[in-house]
């Protein structure tokens, strides 16, 4: 069952143009170019799968100061014992003053924030970095404790990990307990441990002088706040907006076939059209009648769907019954209607040259005159 704070937001069915790549990572986007299709290629054909996963678990570090925040918000407007209110005025003003943190829009880049999310994010951090600076610790159960388990990125529910593409759930963006102060500490210092620290594990390049400003305000600073990560999240969407989304959406949008299984279809494809051209050579140079030689059109199909396959980077056959490879031999259903026109459309395209060259061949070493090799010419 999903958590109630997850964001499941839905998927435009009236969207008559490709997706941007926010709308990938936001999640409202339908196969086979949803997260985890874009996962999938990020990690088998680009290689890069931990700029990806770093996206996701500053995401997720997002989410979870929300929570942190907004139970935080209503614990104090509900009203709570003068004991229990360690907080300062000044954070208590900070507090109050953030708003409704109720809205589901996702972690995003910098630049496509609207300024009042741009406005909330500052008041939350400014929180975190005030309560930090005062040492309090407090949660909204009063209990400065975590029974969050600490993982690697590794170990975390990556959508490789699921039995199918067509549901796509991950702690990104749905804690499903209560978020504890330490939670929060947590998270920041496994993220800049995992993916940031020299010599780490998956470390991502990126500009040092961001790696060293994140480094100095965890470290020295003490800061936990989502804004120690902004930078860096920004430089990494630019990287794979400008770098991999582009690709992807080539391979996706316009394909429907991995990289190894295009390589099996053009060796198909070679070895049919030899088999085809061997035969039909054979066949002519023995006299064999036009029947016989129709038995040429296998060959000569099966050689051209796999060359026309390689030259489309789609299987026409898979496009038509609407389904697109997400791994060797492992296909889903796309949902996406526009990508789905798409395919239609090239697969149409792709049927024709399919039958035009296969029948030209066939034709030629069908209807061509034959002579046996062993009588003399007239």
């Amino acid at each position: 069952m999903a958590s109630p704070y997850s964001p499941e937001p839905a998927p435009d069915l009236t969207r008559n143009r490709l997706p941007t790549l926010f709308e990938v990572l936001a999640r409202r986007t339908l196969a086979p170019v949803d997260l985890y299709f874009f996962y999938i290629y990020m990690r088998d054909q680009k290689r890069a799968v931990d700029y990806l996963d770093f996206w996701l678990d500053v995401a997720q570090h997002m989410s979870m100061c929300r929570l942190y925040v907004r139970d935080l918000r209503r614990s104090l407007m509900v009203g709570t014992p003068d004991g229990d209110k360690t907080a300062s005025k000044r954070s208590s003003a900070l507090l109050e003053n953030i708003g409704n943190l109720d809205h589901r829009d996702p972690a995003g880049p910098s630049m496509l924030k609207t300024e009042k999310n741009k406005n909330q994010d500052a008041q939350m951090s400014a929180f975190l970095r005030e309560e930090n600076g005062n040492g309090l610790g407090h949660s909204p159960s009063g209990s400065t404790g975590s029974n969050m388990r600490q993982t690697s990125s590794n170990d975390r529910p990556r959508p490789s990990f699921m039995s199918s593409p067509q549901v796509l759930t991950s702690d990104s963006n749905s804690p499903e307990h209560e978020v504890k102060r330490a939670d929060i500490r947590s998270s920041a210092l496994n993220i800049m441990t995992t993916y940031i620290l020299q010599d780490a594990l998956r470390q991502i390049i990126i500009p040092q002088p961001l790696v060293e400003e994140m480094i100095y305000a965890i470290e020295q600073q003490g800061r936990d706040d989502p804004e120690v990560f902004d930078a860096a999240k920004d430089y990494v969407f630019q990287a794979m907006e400008r770098d991999a989304f582009p690709d992807f959406l080539r391979a996706k949008a316009l394909g429907n076939l991995t990289p190894p299984s295009l390589l099996y279809r053009l060796i198909l494809g070679l070895l049919g059209e030899f088999a085809g051209v061997w035969a039909g050579s054979v066949l002519c140079m023995t006299g064999a009648s036009r029947a016989t030689r129709a038995w040429l059109i296998i060959p000569f199909t099966i050689g051209m769907y796999g060359l026309v396959c390689w030259e489309f980077v789609m299987d026409p056959l898979l496009a038509f019954l609407g389904y697109s490879e997400y791994e060797p031999n492992k296909v889903a259903k796309a949902h996406e209607p526009y990508v789905r026109k798409l395919l239609a459309r090239r697969s149409l395209s792709a049927l024709v040259w399919w039958i035009v060259f296969a029948a030209g061949f066939s034709c030629l070493f069908i209807f061509v005159p034959s002579h046996y090799l062993g009588e003399p010419y007239d």
